[in-house]
Parts: structure tokens; sequence; C-alpha cells
């Protein structure tokens, strides 16, 4: 079925790869929102660590899977691909 390899495919993941890496991105967002969530109580706490996480997110989801991605165009001798699509992270 195309609909559990389609997304795996998109990103350039195997099945474990893609948990691993989404569990991470998922740990990741529950300390940013835990770090938020105090900040909102004692605004002296915590001050950038929600935005911190943010950036440091999108540079692992976006930056480094798209580089990666020129990268194996080049290695491989694909002109022209497209970088793979994040479509579903970061939107959800």
């Amino acid at each position: 079925m195309k609909i559990w390899t389609q997304h795996l495919d998109e990103v350039n993941e195997t099945y474990f790869q893609h948990m691993r890496n989404a569990l991470s991105f998922s740990g990741h967002m529950m300390v940013g929102a835990l770090a938020c969530a105090v900040h909102a109580i004692a605004p002296f706490l915590f001050e950038s660590t929600g935005s911190r996480r943010i950036m440091n997110l999108h540079e692992r989801m976006v930056v480094t899977r798209n580089q990666k991605s020129i990268r194996e165009s080049a290695t491989f001798g694909t002109p022209g691909s497209a970088a793979p699509s994040v479509a579903g992270h970061g939107s959800e």
C-alpha cells in the first residue's frame, strides 16, 4: 500500500529511521513546551529556550534534510532532482 511508504519515500528514510527521528523531534518539542509553560508562569526563566528549540528542530528537519538531498543528487548524478518534501512535518 502506497499510503505506508509515500511519506517515507518523500523524506528518504526507512520506517525505523523515520520512527527514531520523529520520536526525537517529539521529545525535543515536549521539553520546549514544558520550558514555555514554565516561562509563562515565571517570565525570567527559559527566556529563549522555546524559540531556540524551534530553530534547532527546523535546522534538523528542513535545512539538513534538503542539504542531504542535494548532496545525494550530485553523488548519484540525477540533476534536477527536487529536494524531498517535508509535508506533514512542521504543519501538524
